[in-house]
């Protein structure tokens, strides 16, 4: 991978100015794809406004004032993804990150407490040695579980960084879930159905708004009500 990108080339996800300068850091190998994650130098800079420049943004980080998940970060390429939560302790303020309906990241506020728990998506399941049960989850962690009653899809609500289960929320009818790619990215809504195909294609969710996509693009936030702080009222 290499050190800098251009900004005409950096994924639509990134919600950058595209003409100002030629260059942008590109993240580091790590827990998110390069279309899914910012490194942390360009979330601190151009979402949060914390410095004007890259030199600024050095120091802040190897002062071990930014926190991904409950862990200090110091390195400026560190990649910042999905359901992220990011924290200033000096300024006591925290940050999950999403996308808005235009599948652009965003950084929404979170209430005090509720920055120590993160919504993360089970990708695959494997059995393990002592007949336990390793879930794969989008953020590239790993998690033993003993009991295997999870799904493929379902999500996880984790402590940070202990990474101790707290909740389950199924992909299932009457949960509430956001899009996080294809036509309707950003668009948060409650599943009215599961369709599983007998294909080798992905299966299908449907949602109570009429619209519909495949597995992939759902992550569920919620059984009844999201669980996560959105940037405005959008469930539908």
């Amino acid at each position: 991978m290499t050190r800098e990108m251009k900004r005409l080339t950096a994924p639509r996800s990134w919600p950058i100015p595209r003409k100002t300068e030629h260059w942008i850091a590109a993240p580091s190998p790590g827990p998110h794809s390069v279309e899914m994650s910012m490194p942390v130098l360009v979330v601190m800079r151009d979402l949060l406004h914390l410095c004007d420049t890259a030199v600024e943004a050095r120091h802040i980080l190897s002062s071990g004032d930014i926190l991904v998940d409950g862990r200090v970060v110091k390195s400026r390429k560190f990649p910042v993804g999905l359901m992220d939560v990011v924290s200033i302790p000096k300024l006591n303020q925290h940050y999950r990150m999403i996308l808005d309906q235009k599948g652009k990241f965003e950084l929404a506020k979170i209430p005090q407490g509720k920055e120590q728990w993160k919504l993360c998506r089970i990708e695959s399941k494997t059995t393990v040695k002592g007949a336990k049960t390793q879930l794969g989850l989008h953020d590239g962690r790993s998690i033993l579980v003993d009991s295997d009653t999870y799904k493929t899809g379902d999500v996880v609500k984790i402590e940070i960084p202990t990474q101790k289960i707290l909740e389950t929320y199924k992909l299932t009818k009457g949960s509430v879930a956001m899009v996080i790619s294809g036509a309707h990215i950003g668009q948060t809504a409650v599943i009215e159905e599961y369709v599983v195909t007998r294909t080798p294609d992905q299966n299908i969710v449907r949602f109570k708004d009429g619209t519909s996509t495949v597995k992939g693009n759902v992550f569920v936030v919620g059984s009844k009500v999201p669980e996560i702080e959105l940037p405005e009222a959008r469930v539908i």
